[in-house]
């Protein structure tokens, strides 16, 4: 599903109105119409309910107007703010504004901090409030008598739905431009954009809702989007092409490199995310001293004992073993438990130059990387790397605050440069390809900040690329499922005391629902 920048859903707006000859004021219109629609939906306000609209100079405050006056006919009490002084009113918005004073809509004006005042002690009398101030246009900061409305609606403890965008956040980015309504409902109009999935904006959105406002799909098609949400019609139909006659050696054979003295469940997690997601077969390649715990650990899975360190790491030594027995695999997966050792390290580093296999690169083998900034030249498109924003910002030379601020763009310049496929975890998990592509995914909640979850992702993904999904298809498939399993435990369970292995069980039944297009989540 796209998602659109301001900048593309300007450029849409104005092509609709110049080449498909739909005037502004019916885009407005359409938009308001549907917002509204939502609203009482979403709301199921009584008649006589009291309705505070919130509008700000431009069209988003256009859009407020429309829906006053449509509030208005269904019987509800109305009133309009304007932020600012009315004479800043024109275009679109000044049509539409003009129609409802005609109406006898109550309209005042808070041009400033002397009005802000009677502003606050007004919102006790309302019941829902609009907020129409700021569009997806916003790129600076918001400060005076701004801040101070979007602070005051915060504070009133009122139902509050934003139109568009919630006023305050980058669209672009999820940013807070230094305040944000944070509501119950986003009504957008076209195409959702990014900030409404890329944290923070995800927490400020509530629930979203898109409106169809008449923008033609050959409009929309002609502009290269670049962001998109994930959704299972992306990937559902990789999920089920198993023929009557399969068996184990047609669903892929997944190598696992994982694995220390004190980090055996890393290991094991890997290879059962990866059976779970239907690899055929997996064995795992752990230090010899440690295979037999491993082997008690897994039922289904192989094991195969490797040299290893004094530390019970892996060594060098192993290098033509794994190069050996993955000569006949279809997928790789490496680094979760592996270590920092340094033997262990250049292990890793020569089976990620050496080996041809679609790999998934993970944990201690992202760290092996950062030790060794060379390599990320050796990087390909048959390489996912899966880092959370610390792992990131140690192959980047980066903090995880420069991460986490600049999610998307950091995460697409560094799959572009490196010619690879990046996981980037963390809430909204980015899938960035190497053709600049992002993929933000919709599924997950903080039930996954727990340690083994990772390793869940890694042997998930690994395990689609073991049966043959491409590297892309293989990354949002995965991402979206493992999100999906944690929702599903916490819609049973709340979202405290999940461990990492309670994702397994939910990750067959999620596909099967997936295919059969029975998605229970209101995703």
């Amino acid at each position: 599903m796209r998602l659109v920048t301001a900048s593309e859903m300007r450029e849409m707006d104005r092509l609709t109105i110049e080449e498909a000859g739909i005037p502004g004021v019916v885009l407005m219109e359409n938009a308001a119409k549907g917002a509204t629609e939502v609203f009482i939906d979403h709301f199921n306000p009584s008649e006589g309910s009291s309705i505070l609209v919130i509008c700000g100079k431009g069209n988003n405050g256009g859009d407020g107007y429309v829906m006053a006056r449509y509030l208005h006919n269904f019987g509800m009490r109305v009133s309009v703010i304007i932020t600012g002084e009315r004479s800043a009113i024109s275009g679109d918005a000044f049509i539409n504004l003009s129609v409802i004073e005609k109406l006898g809509i109550e309209i005042s004006e808070i041009p400033d901090d002397a009005e802000f005042e009677a502003f606050t002690h007004r919102l006790s009398g309302y019941s829902y409030i609009i907020d129409g101030i700021f569009g997806i246009g916003l790129n600076s900061p918001v400060t005076g008598v701004y801040k101070n409305i979007i602070n005051a609606v915060n504070n009133s403890n009122k139902h509050v739905m934003s139109i568009d965008i919630p006023s305050g956040l980058n669209a672009d980015t999820g940013e807070i431009m230094g305040a944000a309504v944070k509501g119950d409902l986003t009504v957008t109009f076209g195409f959702a954009k990014p900030g409404h999935y890329v944290y923070p904006g995800r927490a400020f959105t509530g629930r979203l809702v898109t409106v169809d406002i008449g923008i033609p799909e050959m409009i929309a098609s002609r502009l290269e989007i670049t962001r998109r949400l994930i959704k299972p019609d992306d990937f559902k139909s990789e999920l089920s092409t198993d023929k009557p006659e399969a068996h184990k050696g047609t669903k892929g054979h997944l190598l696992i490199i994982a694995g220390s003295t004190g980090k055996t469940g890393a290991a094991a997690l890997t290879a059962m995310g990866a059976l779970r997601a239907g690899a055929g077969l997996v064995t795992v390649g752990i230090p010899a001293s440690l295979n037999s715990i491993i082997e008690c650990k897994l039922t289904e899975a192989m094991t195969v004992p490797l040299p290893e360190t004094k530390a019970g790491t892996l060594s060098y030594d192993a290098l033509d073993d794994i190069l050996r027995i993955a000569s006949d695999k279809t997928a790789m997966a490496i680094g979760p438990g592996l270590s920092t050792n340094p033997e262990t390290v250049r292990l890793v580093c020569e089976i990620i130059k050496r080996c041809s296999l679609p790999m998934v690169i993970d944990a201690d083998a992202l760290n092996a990387i950062s030790m060794n900034p060379e390599m990320l030249d050796l990087l390909d498109q048959r390489r996912i790397l899966t880092p959370h924003p610390g792992e990131m910002g140690r192959l980047t030379g980066l903090t995880t605050r420069d991460i986490q601020q600049n999610r998307l763009n950091i995460s697409r310049e560094f799959a572009k440069k490196r010619g690879c496929n990046l996981v980037l975890k963390g809430a909204g998990t980015i899938v960035a390809e190497p053709n600049g592509v992002l993929n933000i995914n919709p599924t997950g909640n903080p039930a996954l900040a727990t340690g083994g979850t990772g390793d869940v992702l890694t042997g998930i993904i690994s395990g689609f690329l073991a049966r043959g999904l491409n590297e892309v298809k293989a990354s949002t498939a995965g991402v979206y499922i493992h999100g999906l399993a944690a929702d599903m435990y916490a819609e049973e369970n709340g979202e405290s005391g999940m461990i990492a292995s309670d994702l397994l069980d939910k990750i067959p039944g999620i596909m099967n629902s997936l295919i059969k297009g029975l998605n229970s989540l209101k995703l």
